[in-house]
């Protein structure tokens, strides 16, 4: 007969037609049949069955504790344990892929990186504030910033795990050892034509998603999703679909754009213009092209973020209006409505509003680029 750790998610995934054993309470189990579930305990020289009730009437703990009482058990039933690293497997299954794509990334490699190694070996419940000081605390001395990031995914798991799996989480009370402070890097002209330059060098796709990122000003991820079925040639616009902040992005593109979507491979099987190895995801090797990057631009450093507010501080450098800085950088506005509900025509009307000044700041933007590009600036 299978043996399982039984809990309430468990339970509701065990598959007909078996019976199954808890692991933590001897001789209580449930029958698993085509219609129904029902809890039972195994009594006596014989080993009958006793049956307790149906799942999910009756509530795992309340069966738990009935199969106690028939078998006679002087003690409270032993709390089910569990492995971080079960713990961990459960959360990434179950609660990551109600995130974002790139936050599921993120989190993923944070706690990867800096929990599952140390914990590995850990039962959940033994876990103390101690255990995950020493992990945020050694980071701080030279990655404050990861050492944030480590620090609140750590708690959203932790949290997470309550009262799935422990009564408590172990970082109750406990505080991050750095503050979030939000990064203000701009790059200097200078640092913006080195990097352009070392683009070129790098080439594609690393590179060519580089100097589109610095002539769009979008995010890293709208970017390298973004597919030729998105463009217009002939008006020469972009319509991205969804966003971060879950409204489309629709904004005008100008000649050094166009010469750099002419060079980059067309693709028979798919529309990404930076297509994965399976031509049906975006690529995503930038982590290791991101070392080899640094390796040909000298300058000091600096995240793939810093670019978009790079774009948009040189726009304002330019005289752009905010409002249209705003729309170019794709931040939230007020909209035409009616009733709260944006309408197809107000949608359309949203999109074409501002297009003429929004393309009068994109070709101010590339020709203050070039112009530093050839030195004149």
């Amino acid at each position: 007969m299978p043996v399982a750790h039984f809990t309430d998610l468990a339970v509701s995934r065990l598959k007909e037609p078996d019976t199954y054993y808890d692991k933590t309470t001897p001789a209580f189990g449930i029958r698993v049949g085509k219609n129904r579930k029902t809890w039972f305990v195994v009594r006596g020289r014989e080993r009958l069955q006793t049956r307790i009730g149906h799942y999910p009437a009756v509530s795992l703990a309340d069966a738990r504790k009935k199969a106690l009482v028939l078998l006679g058990s002087p003690v409270q039933p032993q709390e089910a344990k569990y492995r971080f690293t079960e713990a961990l497997r459960q959360f990434f299954d179950i609660h990551l892929p109600t995130l974002k794509p790139r936050t599921q990334y993120q989190v993923r490699r944070i706690l990867n990186r800096h929990f599952a190694t140390p914990l590995k070996h850990k039962w959940l419940h033994e876990i103390v504030h101690n255990d995950i000081s020493r992990i945020t605390d050694e980071l701080a001395k030279t990655a404050p910033s990861e050492a944030w990031h480590a620090f609140k995914d750590a708690r959203t798991f932790f949290k997470w795990c309550v009262p799935r799996y422990i009564k408590h989480s172990p970082m109750e009370g406990l505080k991050s050892p750095t503050r979030y402070i939000p990064r203000k890097r701009v790059l200097t002209d200078d640092e913006l034509v080195e990097v352009w330059r070392s683009a070129n060098v790098v080439g594609y796709p690393f590179g060519t998603a580089i100097q589109l990122s610095i002539l769009w000003g979008t995010r890293w991820g709208e970017t390298i999703s973004c597919e030729r079925s998105f463009t217009n040639e002939r008006q020469r616009t972009i319509l991205l679909p969804e966003t971060k902040n879950g409204k489309e992005h629709f904004f005008p593109y100008g000649q050094m754009t166009a010469d750099i979507l002419k060079d980059i491979p067309l693709y028979n099987s798919t529309s990404l213009i930076f297509p994965g190895r399976d031509m049906a995801t975006p690529w995503n090797g930038s982590g290791k092209a991101k070392w080899q990057f640094k390796e040909v631009c000298k300058i000091a450093p600096w995240q793939l973020l810093d670019l978009r507010r790079t774009f948009g501080t040189k726009l304002a450098e330019l005289k752009v209006p905010p409002h249209i800085v705003e729309r170019l950088l794709n931040h939230k506005l007020g909209t035409l409505q009616t009733q709260g509900v944006i309408t197809a025509v107000a949608d359309v009307y949203n999109r074409a509003l501002y297009l003429d000044e929004m393309r009068e700041a994109v070709e101010k933007w590339e020709n203050r680029l070039q112009g530093l590009l050839e030195g004149l600036g």
